[in-house]
């Protein structure tokens, strides 16, 4: 699992790195960046996603495969690996309205380079030729991000997921729904993501106590 408490931002955190993603420079970054942060999706699983994936009527992502690095570093499209990993996820209508963004900057741009990107089976998430994404592609756009910005308190791609279940945490969410949300298969891994926030946030809390009554 890696340091969980330290790998995950707060809201104000969260705020801050978007703030400094362009939305109409850099279309694909932000749906990208903000399915991480308001899907909690994995790595494999964001970058094997088509347009027929993403359901604009019901705002809603489905999960059902997953893009992995076999041999000689070939990327391969396989069924998740457990049962809990399929799942479709309600979301946001700030996300949605970024994918809907991208989704037609996607078909003008492509069209120009003389890729057909009008149909279902279309990567959500493509390189310059069409083809998937490299799996350290997202986590190079975040080096550069905290690099330009300075960001001291640093993050992976996976803190994204440990942020997205703070979040979901903070608002109420039970440990059931959050399992499902993820798509854990073992509740001890959203447990242990649990304890790690909750630690985090009762510290928070008994600092903010001391700052109010200060005497």
């Amino acid at each position: 699992m890696g340091d969980v408490a330290a790998n995950f931002w707060d809201k104000q955190e969260l705020t801050r790195f978007f703030s400094y993603i362009d939305a109409k420079q850099e279309p694909q970054k932000t749906a990208l960046f903000r399915i991480l942060a308001f899907a909690g999706l994995r790595r494999g699983e964001y970058l094997a996603l088509t347009w027929k994936d993403i359901s604009f009527t019901d705002s809603t992502i489905t999960v059902n495969k997953t893009l992995s690095q076999g041999m000689n570093g070939r990327q391969l499209v396989q069924p998740p690996k457990t049962r809990k990993s399929r799942r479709t996820i309600i979301m946001d209508s700030k996300t949605m309205s970024a994918l809907k963004h991208w989704r037609l900057v996607q078909l003008q741009k492509y069209m120009t380079l003389g890729f057909n990107t009008d149909k279902p089976d279309q990567l959500v998430f493509s390189n310059s030729r069409n083809k998937h994404l490299l799996l350290h592609k997202p986590a190079d756009w975040l080096k550069s991000i905290q690099d330009a910005h300075k960001i001291k308190h640093r993050i992976t791609i996976h803190g994204f997921r440990h942020s997205h279940a703070s979040a979901l945490f903070s608002a109420g969410a039970t440990v059931k729904e959050v399992q499902e949300r993820l798509g854990h298969s073992d509740v001890k891994t959203t447990l242990n993501i649990y304890t790690h926030v909750t630690k985090s946030q009762n510290k928070e809390a008994v600092n903010k106590l001391v700052a109010y009554l200060n005497f």
